[in-house]
């Protein structure tokens, strides 16, 4: 299952979900300069995506993002396809109006 939920909703039910894992699909350059706190870097076109997703939990829910929803969309697609349930932000990070770091810490 995938879906996509407007930046309001998807922080709410990243905050209230104990099974949420949050996931940034940008590239590391993007992860370093400004990022969600919490989130892990599983960059999309990097090498091993692929591989990795297929060995994510399924008893798991995955918020992902991205700049502008973009490929966080393209990855939650993927994710779904291997029967995860994914969530993603609509609009990205650009839309995006909570918390946000920067820097290398809390990767």
């Amino acid at each position: 299952m995938y879906q996509d939920l407007p930046p309001e909703e998807f922080a709410q039910r990243l905050q209230e979900d104990p099974q949420a894992e949050l996931i940034d699909v940008r590239t590391e350059l993007e992860y370093a300069q400004e990022r969600i706190p919490g989130a892990r870097l599983l960059d999309i076109s990097g090498p091993g995506f692929f591989d990795y997703i297929q060995k994510l939990p399924k008893d798991r829910h995955y918020y992902v993002y991205c700049r502008s929803g973009a490929r966080s969309a393209q990855a939650a697609f993927f994710m779904s396809q291997l029967g995860l349930t994914v969530f993603n932000l609509f609009g990205g990070i650009l839309a995006w109006s909570g918390p946000v770091e920067s820097g290398v810490a809390g990767r």
